[in-house]
């Protein structure tokens, strides 16, 4: 009996890229769709995985070809979908309790403003960190829910956080970075 060697993997990985592509095809089901539809199936394979996602449309393929539908249509809505989520989740603009218009709309300017800023800090002070990609909950929770002391006298202001903190190497670096920002003058 033949025994498959355990480096397979390894060895498949030298001969096989990793590829994904991208066809359409028509698809009606048996009871809810009045029609057939057009899909668009994208198929990722790796050694590890095969990964197959697809995406219901009305635009025609000679309107739009199949990978670039997926690509540059698709794609860009679901991050902003994931923008959108973010923001209602780590900001909470979905929080319109007060009992004015007025009042809501002020706090959904707020979180709105601080989605701005942090996506602001991510791009300017967190590139190349662990954080580059993190979530505004992530960055909340892990660089700016501190605890510190604060001193404030006539010349400065000095925010000692403990020693203990595991990301003060970060949080030193995005201050630093914060610092050589051009401010504007108003």
């Amino acid at each position: 009996m033949f025994s498959p060697s355990t480096d397979l993997n390894s060895y498949a990985t030298a001969f096989v890229e990793n590829s994904v592509w991208y066809c359409s095809l028509n698809y009606q089901t048996i009871e809810t769709w009045s029609r057939s539809r057009r899909v668009v199936a994208k198929v990722e394979y790796s050694y590890e995985e095969v990964d197959t996602r697809f995406v219901v449309t009305s635009l025609a393929t000679n309107k739009i070809p199949p990978g670039q539908l997926y690509t540059q249509k698709y794609c860009p809505r679901g991050n902003m979908e994931n923008c959108l989520k973010e923001q209602k989740l780590g900001l909470h603009s979905d929080r319109t309790s007060s009992h004015t218009f007025e009042g809501n709309q002020l706090r959904l300017w707020f979180a709105s403003i601080a989605y701005i800023l942090m996506n602001a800090l991510r791009k300017q002070c967190l590139a190349k960190t662990e954080f580059q990609n993190a979530t505004v909950e992530t960055i909340r929770t892990k660089l700016l829910k501190l605890g510190a002391v604060i001193s404030i006298n006539k010349r400065r202001v000095l925010i000692a956080i403990s020693h203990a903190c595991p990301y003060q190497e970060i949080f030193a670096m995005v201050y630093q970075r914060l610092s050589h920002l051009p401010c504007p003058h108003w």
